[in-house]
């Protein structure tokens, strides 16, 4: 069997007072229909990024709702997870080699957790390139409606990937991607649904915290809280730029000598590249000491980022390409204007000039952390903006919302 990852409980009531009453008796009569059925997700890993987060809070709420919902994590060994990171570049566009051992290493992989997968389920989703081949292996009988969830852009993926992935996720009967541009070139699905990520006002990294336990907390890490503090939550990744937030950082302090950075990242399971990008990182960052790089084993969890999100003066997220960025969201839900990179789904979530900024360059990323820490005043206006944005269209129950609805349309 796949191993099973238990989940805690949630309750959709805890939310009314966040998103409404008529938000809360949506989703319920959505759900009404589908009392009983059958759902599983699986992904590559249970802990560290987007994915893991997101599942631990949609799990428990469709099982709220009266699903039978689980979730399951897929085996590997590194060197299946080194391949799958290459796959994760190279869908995104990166110039790599895509070798025959690198296929038949994810083909075993895929072909040794689809004997593992077992059960009758009514929803089957598949979450990413590294599990694409359980329906190809597999075969249909598991699962009445197979779905594959993509939460990276394909729209300009390298050709050697994209075509070797192509005949396995176009045999779902659905696919979901966060932007309707984020569709590879060549490829139709039988249903498409664009579902953008979101987060959880309620979860531990989200849920409301004091400035002053904010700063205490930031404060055992050797930040000194009094001077102006830029922050990037994000994994140790080429994509993520942070040797490029690095060197934004070092034109700030030329004008603002006080001026601190603290990179907080996760290192997760299934991202084995993540350590040497690390070590890149903290040689880039040579021997300042106001840069402070830290993540999930220097004790840095989700309060822990929770506070860092809320101490800071200016939030960044300079990624190169990026599926959605969850983390723009959460800081976002903080109050806290983001200078984000102009790709991906950022822009969905930082609305130029209202929200925060979009930066193409490091010297763009620069001066908009400047202008930020130079007019405070417009910081609460444009976080206060930022707050009703992620409310209105990022929060856990529209997510809920759009499966409850795609899980209808594929059973009708």
């Amino acid at each position: 069997m796949l191993q099973q990852v238990p989940v805690g409980i949630k309750r959709l009531e805890d939310y009314r007072p966040i998103v409404g009453d008529d938000g809360i008796a949506e989703i319920r009569a959505l759900a009404e229909p589908l009392r009983g059925a059958r759902v599983v997700h699986i992904n590559a890993t249970a802990y560290g990024g987007g994915v893991a987060e997101i599942l631990q809070t949609l799990v428990p709420l469709m099982q709220d709702v009266d699903l039978a919902a689980e979730w399951q994590v897929i085996e590997g060994a590194d060197e299946f997870f080194n391949v799958t990171k290459a796959c994760h570049n190279g869908l995104q566009g990166m110039d790599i080699p895509f070798t025959d051992e690198m296929q038949t290493i994810w083909r075993r992989y895929n072909d040794l957790n689809a004997r593992r997968f077992e059960g009758e389920y009514d929803f089957v989703i598949v979450h990413d390139p590294q599990p694409a081949g359980l329906l190809s292996f597999h075969g249909r009988a598991g699962g009445k409606y197979w779905i594959w969830r993509c939460h990276i852009d394909t729209s300009q993926p390298n050709p050697a990937y994209w075509e070797f992935f192509v005949p396995y996720i176009s045999r779902y009967d659905a696919a979901i991607f966060t932007m309707r541009e984020y569709v590879g070139p060549g490829v139709s699905f039988r249903h498409l649904a664009i579902i953008p990520p979101t987060i959880d006002p309620l979860s531990p990294k989200n849920a409301p915290m004091g400035m002053e336990e904010a700063r205490q907390t930031v404060a055992r890490f050797g930040v000194d809280v009094r001077r102006p503090l830029i922050v990037q939550v994000s994994r140790f990744d080429p994509w993520k730029d942070p040797l490029g937030v690095i060197d934004a950082y070092r034109m700030v302090k030329r004008e603002i000598p006080e001026a601190q950075l603290a990179l907080v990242g996760s290192m997760a399971s299934d991202d084995p590249e993540g350590w040497t990008y690390l070590d890149r990182t903290i040689r880039h960052a040579g021997e300042d000491y106001d840069i402070f790089i830290l993540h999930n084993f220097h004790g840095v969890g989700n309060r822990e980022v929770n506070a860092f999100q809320t101490v800071a003066d200016v939030v960044v997220q300079k990624s190169l390409r990026e599926g959605f960025g969850l983390v723009v969201a959460e800081a976002l839900w903080k109050g806290k204007p983001v200078v984000g990179g102009n790709v991906g789904g950022i822009p969905l979530q930082v609305i130029d000039g209202e929200t925060g900024f979009l930066v193409n360059t490091v010297e763009e990323c620069a001066d908009r952390i400047l202008y930020l820490l130079r007019h405070p005043e417009e910081v609460g206006r444009m976080g206060a903006a930022a707050r009703e944005h992620v409310r209105r269209n990022f929060l856990t129950t529209r997510y809920l919302r759009d499966y409850l609805r795609l899980f209808r349309e594929l059973a009708a």
